[in-house]
């Protein structure tokens, strides 16, 4: 079997004390800060676009087979792992989409944040909603 290796590429920066369980239910603003490195790959990001954040949920306990059901904090009935949102997970990866206020630098101002102060980012895309705005495989060779 083959071992998945990730490094990540930024850091999120809040002040919020209550961070909300979900991006989709979040008026939290904060920032990803990119490392110096990565500054470039950020060139179009604009001020109102939406983007997706890949992160790591580095608070999370380990994953046991206790977590393959669990019952969400705002549902009654235990569901499967791979139904929720959950951050205890087999690989605790979370993915948020966030607005993007502003950008200076390598800092990329947001709101819709979901996740703590000095969470690990591991990457970013574009929040895609219609086909034409995600170029074809064909495009990047």
């Amino acid at each position: 079997m083959t071992s998945v290796k990730m490094k990540y590429i930024g850091f999120v920066r809040t002040s919020a004390a209550n961070i909300p369980r979900h991006w989709s239910v979040s008026d939290v603003e904060g920032s990803l800060v990119i490392k110096d490195e990565y500054t470039e790959g950020l060139k179009d990001i604009k001020a109102g676009q939406k983007i997706v954040v890949i992160f790591h949920f580095h608070r999370s306990s380990e994953f046991t087979p206790d977590y393959f059901t669990q019952t969400p904090s705002h549902r009654k009935n235990r569901m499967g792992v791979f139904s929720i949102c959950s951050p205890r997970r087999p690989n605790p990866i979370g993915m948020s989409v966030l607005k993007v206020i502003h950008k200076e630098g390598n800092t990329i101002y947001v709101k819709g944040l979901d996740m703590f102060d000095g969470t690990p980012i591991l990457d970013i895309k574009p929040h895609v909603v219609e086909k034409h705005d995600c170029p074809s495989f064909e495009d990047h060779k």
